[in-house]
């Protein structure tokens, strides 16, 4: 059982001084490259103190199927293995990180919050804003103490195929691809090149902190950056930068915003209509 440390767990971003100063935390690393080996290896070599690893693509996503996208969601029941092999309480204060792109702990912060956990704070900044503060990284594996919590998947809004096609009639889809993959002009992932007909294009890297600063924009920033986009749904290739994207509209005080978690991957699995070059 932690003592309270007094997080506002509707607050997703908290800083390295901030994570440091949490009594028991539950600590998950989510090291990740897309389509790349398991960072595993990594984990071994450094850590925060306290962090469990946890495979992104096998524990955090669903395994890839011909439709549903590259990341579809995890198995509520395997989920919950996950979380509580893990040591997550329903008490649990959890903290997440990556290497600080923010990718994979956004991703996996927004299927805890799908799965129920509110308290639940993404590392701004990853483990190298942890190391640029001076704290240290750690080999040792922690002790852990098998978890209680219970995964109640609906957490969070999600949307499928003919959600995120209705969403985009009314101008209410927002594609935070890069726009050269937006416009249909390359698409190094995906088999079809475009974007679904009638969304609009805000690419993620808006959100980024200005230059030689680690994380993501500050509040203000990204209110100003989100504010018109009230009511919007988010998509991406497959629902991970998406997810990031909600991560940073939470964080600037605006309710988290559905999320189509099939995003590009599973629209063009099913043979649907597409659209390249620029919206009106």
């Amino acid at each position: 059982m932690r003592t309270s440390d007094n997080l506002e767990p509707m607050r997703p971003l908290i800083g390295a001084d901030e994570v440091a100063g949490l009594s028991e935390p539950v600590v998950l690393d989510v090291r990740w490259t897309l389509g790349g080996p398991t960072r595993e290896p990594d984990y071994r070599e450094g850590h925060l103190p306290r962090a469990v690893w946890i495979d992104f693509d096998r524990d955090v996503c669903g395994p890839a199927r011909e439709t549903g996208g590259r990341h579809p969601l995890p198995d509520p029941g395997a989920f919950q293995e996950v979380l509580r092999e893990a040591g997550v309480n329903e008490d649990s204060t959890v903290v997440v990180y990556d290497d600080g792109d923010g990718m994979a702990a956004a991703r996996t912060w927004w299927t805890l919050r799908w799965a129920g956990h509110e308290d639940v704070h993404v590392l701004d900044g990853g483990i190298a804003a942890w190391v640029a503060a001076d704290y240290p990284l750690v080999a040792v594996m922690p002790e852990r103490c098998r978890g209680d919590f219970v995964v109640r998947p609906g957490g969070l809004p999600v949307l499928d195929a003919d959600g995120a096609a209705e969403r985009a009639v009314r101008g209410e889809l927002v594609d935070v691809r890069a726009a050269e993959r937006y416009r249909g002009d390359d698409e190094p992932v995906d088999p079809v090149a475009g974007h679904i007909p009638g969304a609009i294009n805000l690419p993620l890297s808006g959100d980024n902190a200005p230059e030689g600063s680690l994380g993501l924009a500050d509040a203000q920033v990204l209110r100003e950056r989100y504010e018109d986009h009230r009511g919007a749904a988010f998509y991406c290739g497959s629902g991970v930068g998406a997810a990031r994207a909600a991560l940073a509209f939470t964080a600037a005080g605006l309710p988290t915003p559905p999320v189509y978690i099939g995003s590009w991957s599973d629209w063009v699995s099913q043979d649907r209509e597409i659209a390249t070059g620029e919206e009106r």
